[in-house]
């Protein structure tokens, strides 16, 4: 039994040495390849100073690499901090002073960007190059893949760890626009690995898709989970999202079998990817998470590729993925979002009712809080933070146990199912009332014509706070803010009818596709609007 996400390496790599491992476009590796690769770089590593316990940054594009370098770190007993390779200097800068790397793994493309970064007194012991040198030698020991690996050992190197042991450390962006990195261990990754092997039923003939940049949670499952099944992983080439069309071709030319991603991709895939001119026959499962999917987007999806299983996995980075629903079949007038779900494998969920009172049917609401051995150990460097995040259970009698809040509202449908009512940071108040921003969203989005939609509020003196709403269309419509105005009317109480509505081509993305909110009320709010 696998207690270290490396485990399942060695045991796929020793049972199918020859199977594809990874893939993006034409270039791939095999289950051999990765092991050995994988097992040459943690000698490298170790050599150059790495001890268990360090992090390890990886400021890399996709790439097979990419992939020998998150096992390779694994292997030392160290923890790989993923970084975006699209992300700014800065931002990079601040995640190794948070963490202190002992180590840097990038190319020398990146590494030109960084410029003098490479120059500041960064507590690392080497920087280490996927492809080769630069020209000019930055000011500490740098190696490259090229010469310092085929001198190494294929065999594993004897380090001991535990499940306990930090595994990998992942940067959300935070309120305050300072990134908290939350520390995820062995066991927390491999809870939720087994559990969506077990649940999904993944095979070594599964072709898994990776999508989601490296630094985003739902790569977890996009690479362990294959790796378990022995399985192959075709990596998604950035910014090909943004291309439906193209996007659309490379899922049936890749014969992709498991898709995972934010419903934003999905969407565009089913409104503009010409999904009925390509053969998906392999596809059988299409999982999403991130934000809410709206459900006649959903509902056009599953009427265009019927013949997946189609699942909704919810959870913050925090824990992953703590629920699922898998979706049963939309009716033509469905228009509430879907539930999501219940608890995962060896997870509990409960949600507690502003009163304390634990919610336990239809027509309450409460902050959903979660407990097992999927949820974090805390943010690196920050224990006042971390420990504010749980707090005790009160309903657990005769024992110490903690609850890890999630921030979001929910309630319970009559099967049981959760539903996600709003974030608690969405909750606001105007003209007295308490807001879900997240069911005005609903409400526009359920418009025929109306794409996606994102509600913001505007501190005001008068009322507390106006209602801003930002909204894109199909590329037909003409749709105005006063017809908007007034179909929000018919299922909305007059105070939550937006103030403002503005209409624009497209809304900015998150490195993880999902739509940046922090962005659009800066924006807003710097215009004065």
């Amino acid at each position: 039994m696998s207690y270290a996400l490396h485990q399942l390496l060695v045991e796929s790599a020793a049972c199918r040495p020859d199977a594809e491992a990874v893939r993006l476009l034409d270039e791939a590796i095999t289950y051999r390849e990765l092991e050995s690769r994988s097992n040459q770089l943690a000698h490298a590593l170790i050599e150059s100073g790495v001890i268990p316990g360090d992090r390890i940054g990886i400021y890399l594009h996709k790439s097979p690499a990419a992939i020998v370098s998150i096992f390779g770190v694994l292997k030392t007993g160290a923890c790989y901090v993923p970084v975006d390779a699209n992300a700014p200097e800065r931002r990079l800068m601040e995640i190794a002073r948070q963490c202190g790397f002992r180590v840097l793994i990038t190319n020398c493309a990146l590494s030109e960007k960084l410029g003098s970064a490479f120059n500041e007194e960064w507590p690392m012991a080497a920087i280490f190059f996927v492809d080769r040198l630069p020209d000019v030698a930055p000011a500490r020991p740098a190696f490259s893949f090229s010469d310092s690996l085929p001198s190494q050992s294929v065999a594993p190197p004897s380090v001991k760890v535990i499940d306990h042991d930090l595994a990998y450390i992942l940067f959300t962006s935070g309120s305050t626009g300072t990134p908290k990195g939350v520390m995820l261990s062995h066991l927390n990754a491999l809870t939720f690995v087994n559990w969506g092997f077990d649940t999904f039923g993944i095979t070594a003939q599964d072709r898994l898709s990776n999508h989601a940049p490296f630094n985003f949670d739902l790569s977890v499952f996009d690479i362990f989970v294959a790796v378990k099944a022995g399985a192959a992983i075709s990596l998604v080439p950035e910014g090909l999202a943004v291309y439906p069309v193209e996007l659309s071709s490379f899922i049936q030319d890749q014969r992709i079998t498991v898709w995972y991603s934010v419903p934003m991709v999905l969407t565009l895939l089913q409104s503009r990817g010409k999904l009925e001119e390509r053969d998906l026959s392999a596809l059988r499962l299409v999982l999403f998470a991130g934000e809410v999917f709206p459900t006649k987007h959903l509902r056009a999806l599953m009427q265009k590729l019927p013949h997946p299983r189609y699942a909704n996995l919810y959870g913050p980075t925090e824990t992953n993925v703590c629920a699922f629903y898998e979706v049963e079949p939309l009716s033509p007038e469905q228009s509430a979002p879907i539930p999501i779900g219940k608890a995962c494998g060896n997870t509990a969920l409960v949600a507690i009712d502003a009163e304390g009172r634990k919610v336990t049917g239809p027509g309450k609401e409460g902050l959903l809080y979660a407990r097992g051995s999927i949820v974090m150990q805390g943010y690196y460097g920050r224990p006042k933070e971390s420990a504010a995040c749980f707090i005790r259970d009160p309903f657990a009698v005769g024992r110490v146990e903690n609850l890890y809040c999630t921030g979001d509202w929910v309630t319970l449908d009559e099967k049981g199912n959760y539903l996600f009512v709003g974030r608690k940071d969405h909750m606001i108040k105007t003209r007295g009332y308490r807001v879900e921003l997240g069911e005005i969203e609903a409400v526009m989005v359920a418009h025929p014509v109306v794409d996606e939609a994102v509600a913001l509020a505007i501190p005001d003196e008068a009322i507390g706070n106006a209602i801003h709403a930002i909204v894109t269309l199909t590329n037909s419509s003409s749709l105005d803010a006063i017809e908007l105005k007034r179909h929000c009317a018919v299922k909305l109480p007059p105070y939550m009818v937006p103030e403002e509505i503005e209409f624009r081509g497209a809304l900015p993305r998150t490195g993880s596709g999902k739509i940046d909110r922090q962005q659009l009320q800066r924006d807003t709010v710097a215009r004065g609007t």
